[in-house]
């Protein structure tokens, strides 16, 4: 392909267990597709960055902000990442200042500004009315809410307490664990005493593995849901076992056509197929479709050109979810992009 490289960076914040190998092989094939079109103006170059993010043990922002420095130095004309919503928004200063579109995979809404563009796998602030929805359909009224002490868990908290009264349910406990290998105990003490008819966990992925470990101990058995933190089943199958029956909230479904075409490509190219997968090829063919309707090829260009994308289908979400931004516009997808699943025999399973 004639032209320069378009140098794209990839910041990791947190250990791959691949390496990045999936994500990488996703977001080459959204690009080649678009290529294909012969409408980029040069070939990808991937430059990978990994840093120790927050709120992981020893993690910390100053980790996060260097692997930022060092992809801006390196002349990236964009940026895949940060994962994790404390590291989204520790960036999202950075990509203004930097004049670099950044396009994180978090959960928060707030890591969003003029060149902080997001990508939901998951969403901090539509998950719990999700699951609140999810309770009330089920006839659970009675709920009580065990959540960690993590930025995620604080905010999911605070709008699940809103969605409750929005959907007639009664909080009956709100109790919190620590972030990191949280002792779990005493919360879920608080939440057996008011006899809820529904246990919520909301934080990172430590928080439900402690509890259901902690349910299992004391012969506790409640219905169970959780947020997005139970997508980490897909990539250790003791865990999805650990949580078997548990509802959560996911960002892939069998019924979208894109998603099962693309899980078949990578499981057989040897990748594993997860949402993470799923939202680097939806977050490839965003960028390369910026690349591709933009007026240039400066960071401004590229920035410019992803206010252009618009009705992407993506391979996230129900069939008719839609990807693209615009003025004023940073969230990627639109329409019904998170679905309710449950863990059986160590499977997710469409609920």
């Amino acid at each position: 392909m004639d032209g320069p490289p378009l140098l794209v960076g990839v910041l990791h914040d947190y250990p791959q267990g691949d390496g990045g190998a999936a994500f990488e092989w996703a977001v080459r094939r959204a690009f080649t597709e678009v290529e294909r079109s012969g409408r980029l103006p040069g070939p990808l170059e991937l430059v990978h960055e990994t840093a120790l993010g927050l709120p992981l043990p020893g993690g910390s922002a100053r980790s996060v902000e260097d692997a930022f420095r060092r992809l801006d130095d390196a002349g990236v004309l964009a940026i895949l990442g940060p994962a994790i919503s404390d590291n989204a928004i520790v960036v999202r200063p950075m990509a203004d200042a930097a004049g670099v579109a950044t396009l994180n995979y978090s959960g928060a809404e707030e890591s969003r500004s003029a060149f902080g563009f997001h990508f939901q796998i998951g969403s901090l602030e539509d998950e719990p009315s999700f699951l609140a929805a999810h309770l009330a359909e089920r006839g659970l009224r009675r709920v009580a809410l065990v959540h960690d002490t993590s930025y995620i868990g604080r905010r999911m908290a605070d709008f699940f307490q809103d969605a409750c009264a929005a959907y007639g349910l009664a909080l009956v406990a709100r109790a919190s664990a620590p972030t990191n290998a949280p002792d779990v105990g005493d919360a879920v003490g608080v939440a057996r005493s008011t006899e809820p008819d529904a246990l919520v966990t909301l934080g990172l992925w430590d928080l439900p593995h402690a509890v259901t470990l902690e349910l299992d101990t004391i012969g506790w058995e409640v219905p169970t849901t959780a947020n997005s933190a139970l997508i980490y089943g897909h990539a250790d199958p003791q865990w999805a076992r650990d949580w078997e029956g548990w509802t959560y909230i996911d960002t892939v479904s069998e019924t979208n056509p894109r998603f099962v075409a693309l899980g078949d490509a990578a499981a057989a190219a040897g990748h594993h197929v997860g949402p993470g997968t799923i939202g680097g090829y939806d977050m490839g063919r965003l960028l390369a479709e910026g690349f591709a309707r933009a007026h240039g090829v400066t960071r401004d260009a590229i920035a410019g050109g992803l206010d252009l994308v618009k009705a992407i289908p993506s391979a996230t979400g129900r069939p008719d979810t839609l990807m693209g931004f615009g003025r004023h516009d940073r969230g990627a997808l639109k329409g019904q992009y998170l679905v309710i699943r449950q863990w059986r025999d160590g499977r997710s399973v469409a609920w």
